[in-house]
């Protein structure tokens, strides 16, 4: 009775050390999925958004967090001074800023831009 007992745990101890190397590659892949479709786009718009920020002038018009359109006035370090309507203007932390819409407008313009003078050269 105990002899038949030590064989099938011999037997089933050899297919579980198998099984440990298949869940640790199947949880290596997942991980590096989620690295290739989660975390590295939201890394790069993180910069891209970062990019903007440091980019951003003085007359830029900008969204705000709360869905506000300004155009920057003053820029200090981490605060930017916008007018929201003409006399009225707000002081906000820069990194509340959602959008720099001038920047999008050139960067669109020049893309346009570019579709156009591509199109006239295969006239």
């Amino acid at each position: 009775m105990f002899i038949s007992d030590a064989w099938a745990q011999a037997a089933g101890g050899a297919a579980a050390g198998a099984s440990v190397a298949g869940t640790v590659l199947q949880l290596v892949l997942i991980l590096l999925v989620f690295y290739l479709l989660l975390i590295r786009p939201q890394q790069k718009k993180i910069k891209q958004h970062e990019a903007e920020l440091n980019a951003m002038k003085v007359g830029d018009e900008i969204v705000t967090g709360g869905g506000l359109y300004a155009k920057v006035t003053n820029i200090e370090k981490d605060d930017i001074t916008a007018e929201i309507a003409k006399g009225v203007e707000v002081k906000m932390y820069r990194y509340t800023i959602r959008e720099v819409l001038s920047l999008t407008k050139v960067a669109d313009n020049k893309v346009s831009n570019d579709n156009k003078t591509a199109s006239k050269k295969k006239k």
